[in-house]
C-alpha cells in the first residue's frame, strides 16, 4: 500500500502533528485514523479547547458528574481538559514508544494569565505535570522575558516542555539557549537527559498576515506579500542549525541530550488567494515538526507533494526581510507586537473557555 503524503513527509523528516483535540475525535476512533494515515503527535490551546467545549454535547455528562461533587469552573476546566490530553496521551503511547520517544506527545497549555510570571508558571506547570502524569505530554510555555527562566527550571526539573508564541529570531535564540541551560542543570546533577523533550514553536501565517496589512498601505500590488513568514522561519531554521550542530551541543548529545525541534505553529492559510498548504509545503525541512488544523492536514493528505524547502541557505531570507526594512517594515517589530497580541488572545480564550464552561455547568446542573 502506497504512502500517504504525510507519512512520506515524516519519513522525510518533518513529523506532522495535529493543532486540535476533542472527546469526539478520542471517543469515536477518528484519532486513531489519523494516527494510520502519519500523525505523530497534537497540540491544544485555549481557543481549541473552548471551541471543543462549546460546541455538541460531548462534554455535559461529565460537567454534570463535576458539578454535582461541587467542582468550580475552574476545577471543571481543569479535570475536563486534563482528562482529554491523558486520554490523548494513552492513544499516541505506540507511537511515543515506536519513535524512541521522538513523536508521539499531547501539549497541554499552562494557564496563560500566568504568562508574564516565572514563579507561578513553574509552579503550575509542576502541579499540572504530577496530574496528568503521561511520560508523553508536554507544557506549553509562552516565550516571554519571564517565559525563559521557567523553561530552564522546568527542563532543569525534567518536564517535557513546548515553547510557544515564537516569532523572533531573537525569540527562539533565547528559547534554544534556556532548554540547553536545563539540559546542563540536568548533567550538573548526574541525571539522565535521555528522557527530556522539547520544541520550540514558531508561529508562521499570522506574520505573513501582518505584514502585509503594512504593505498594502505602501502600494496595491508588492513583490514581497506572502513572503515574510516562509522567510523570518528560515532564518530561525539557519539559526537551529547552527546551534544544535555546535561543539557545545555535540558533547550534550554524546551524553544523551535531544535536539530542542522546531515546531512550525499556526500554519493555516489565512489568505484565500494562497495555496491552502502554503505553510506546510514552504517550510518542510529535516528534524522538525508542523502541526496543522486539521483542514490543513485533509488538504496536505489529498494534494500535497513532500519537496525540501528550508536548508541552511537562508541567503535569500535574508534579502526579503532586509527589503521589507528598506520599506520601513522591520520584522523584530512586527513579531514583538505579536508576540504581544498573542498573549492577549491566549487570555481572552481562557476566559471564554471557563466562561462556556460556566454556562454548560448552569444548563446541565439545571436539567437535573
Amino acid at each position: 500500500m502506497p504512502k500517504t503524503s504525510i507519512q512520506e513527509l515524516n519519513t522525510f523528516g518533518q513529523s506532522v502533528w495535529l493543532d486540535n483535540i476533542n472527546r469526539s475525535m478520542l471517543r469515536t476512533g477518528k484519532l486513531k485514523q489519523m494516527i494510520e494515515l502519519g500523525l505523530c503527535g497534537m497540540t491544544s490551546n485555549p481557543t481549541i479547547f473552548d471551541k471543543a467545549l462549546s460546541s455538541g454535547a460531548d462534554y455535559d455528562e461529565k460537567i454534570l458528574e463535576l458539578c454535582s461533587e461541587g467542582k468550580s469552573t475552574f476545577e471543571i476546566y481543569d479535570d475536563l481538559t486534563i482528562r482529554d490530553v491523558q486520554d490523548a496521551a494513552d492513544i499516541f503511547l505506540p507511537v511515543y514508544k515506536e519513535s524512541n520517544g521522538l513523536d508521539g506527545y499531547v501539549s497541554l497549555e499552562i494557564n496563560p494569565r500566568l504568562a508574564y510570571k516565572t514563579e507561578e508558571t513553574i509552579k503550575e506547570a509542576k502541579r499540572l505535570y504530577q496530574k496528568v502524569n503521561r511520560p508523553n505530554v508536554m507544557f506549553k510555555v509562552p516565550v516571554t522575558s519571564q517565559g525563559f527562566p521557567a523553561i530552564e527550571e522546568l527542563v532543569a526539573l525534567g518536564i517535557n516542555i513546548n515553547s510557544t508564541l515564537i516569532f523572533s529570531l531573537e525569540q527562539y535564540i533565547n528559547t534554544a539557549n534556556a532548554y540547553i541551560r536545563g539540559i546542563k542543570r540536568i548533567l550538573d546533577n548526574k541525571g539522565d537527559v535521555s528522557r527530556v523533550r522539547s520544541v520550540a514553536s514558531v508561529f508562521v501565517s499570522r506574520i505573513d498576515t501582518s505584514v502585509d496589512n503594512l504593505l498594502e498601505k505602501k502600494a496595491p500590488i508588492m513583490p514581497l506579500e506572502g513572503k515574510a513568514a516562509r522567510s523570518n522561519s528560515g532564518l530561525i531554521y539557519k539559526k537551529y542549525l547552527e546551534i544544535f550542530s555546535s561543539d557545545e551541543f555535540k558533547q550534550l548529545r554524546d551524553k544523551g541530550a535531544h535536539l530542542q525541534r522546531v515546531l512550525w505553529g499556526s500554519t493555516s492559510t489565512k489568505n484565500p488567494a494562497y495555496s491552502d498548504i502554503k505553510y506546510v509545503s514552504e517550510l518542510i525541512a529535516k528534524n522538525t515538526v508542523n502541526t496543522m488544523p486539521e483542514q490543513t492536514f485533509n488538504a496536505f493528505l489529498d494534494h500535497g507533494k513532500v519537496e525540501e524547502a528550508l536548508t541552511s541557505d537562508a541567503s535569500e531570507a535574508q534579502k526579503i526581510i532586509s527589503a521589507l526594512k528598506n520599506l520601513g517594515i522591520d520584522i523584530n517589530d512586527v513579531c514583538a507586537r505579536l508576540l504581544e497580541e498573542g498573549v492577549v488572545a491566549f487570555e481572552k480564550s481562557f476566559d471564554s473557555l471557563l466562561n462556556s464552561i460556566e454556562k454548560k455547568k448552569n444548563a446541565v446542573c439545571k436539567r437535573r
